[in-house]
């Protein structure tokens, strides 16, 4: 099969290869997945499981790429709830070779059928996106309807997903970036903005969950507006600092087969939008990930075009 490869740590984007690749095998509980289109995330090349197992043990030539959306086209033996011939998207493993290939072997609890009315661009844009707002506001930042929320990265992967789903759930937002993402995140609903350039955070006031994709000064800056019992939840690093008054969270997002059939209920419910930005073919693939560092919509590498 065709796939886009790298083995080189320090090439960065430079490093990532179209080349012929052995196709994957279905392990217990796996599925293969002709990849119909795949999303990625940015710094996913700096992640030690691009280059090691989880013995720590070198994998390269590995392939990139965690998000997935495509068809299902085998079974591995034992497996179960998925179907050949379903259209599913999901997350790969983080120290299995990834999306960006003509199949993907995964485990079949990481997905979830996506709807036929749903393009397979949303479903590859979908999975770390959604699920990393899901899980950053709501189960480990506690969000409830009447509190405030200040989400970084307005306009942003998750940041997008994150307003949209902090306002259907009654919550007061404010989204922060560029300024020239002002006016994406206030379409989204939120309902303030601060240009993280030109305004100071400290206008936000207090606030009851902070969802930091940034962390570094302006992780710190964030948790000196954290109200007494509130949460700041970062993505970025585990923090160096607490709230004066509450707690702060760092997590890694999880593959849930139930919050991505959720996620996806929503956009068939035209209740979520999945801002895309740029579509690249897999022999682009480092175009868009330059692109994904941009802001304003997430690229989506188009692997399948039928």
């Amino acid at each position: 099969m065709k796939a886009i490869i790298v083995k080189d740590p320090a090439a960065g984007v430079d490093g990532l290869t179209l080349t012929d690749h052995p196709a994957p095998h279905a392990a217990t509980n796996d599925v293969i997945v002709r990849v119909h289109a795949a999303g990625f995330t940015p710094g996913e090349l700096e992640w030690p499981g691009t280059w090691a197992d989880r013995a720590g043990r070198d994998r390269t030539p590995s392939v990139p790429g965690h998000e997935l959306s495509g068809v299902v086209t085998e079974l591995g033996f034992g497996t179960t709830g998925l179907t050949v011939g379903q259209r599913v998207f999901g997350l790969a493993d983080w120290t299995r070779d990834g999306s960006l290939a003509e199949y993907t072997a995964v485990e079949a609890r990481n997905l979830a059928p996506l709807p036929a009315d749903v393009e397979h661009a949303v479903g590859a844009a979908l999975p770390i996106s959604g699920l990393t707002a899901w899980q950053g506001l709501f189960d480990h930042g506690r969000l409830q309807a009447g509190q405030t929320a200040l989400i970084h990265g307005a306009a942003g992967g998750v940041g997008s997903i994150a307003v949209q789903l902090a306002k259907r759930a009654g919550a007061i937002v404010i989204g922060t970036g560029r300024a020239h993402h002002r006016e994406l995140a206030l379409d989204l609903g939120a309902d303030a903005f601060i240009d993280l350039e030109n305004d100071k955070l400290e206008e936000a006031g207090e606030v009851d969950v902070v969802l930091d994709v940034f962390g570094e000064e302006i992780g710190v800056k964030s948790a000196g507006l954290v109200r007494a019992g509130g949460t700041l939840v970062t993505i970025a690093a585990p923090p160096e600092f607490e709230p004066r008054y509450g707690r702060s969270v760092f997590f890694v997002v999880e593959a849930n087969r139930a919050q991505l059939v959720q996620l996806a209920a929503l956009v068939r419910e035209g209740k979520l939008r999945v801002p895309i930005g740029s579509r690249h073919p897999l022999a682009e693939a480092s175009k868009a990930f330059g692109a994904g560092r941009q802001g304003g919509g997430k690229p989506i590498v188009v692997v399948d075009e039928s």
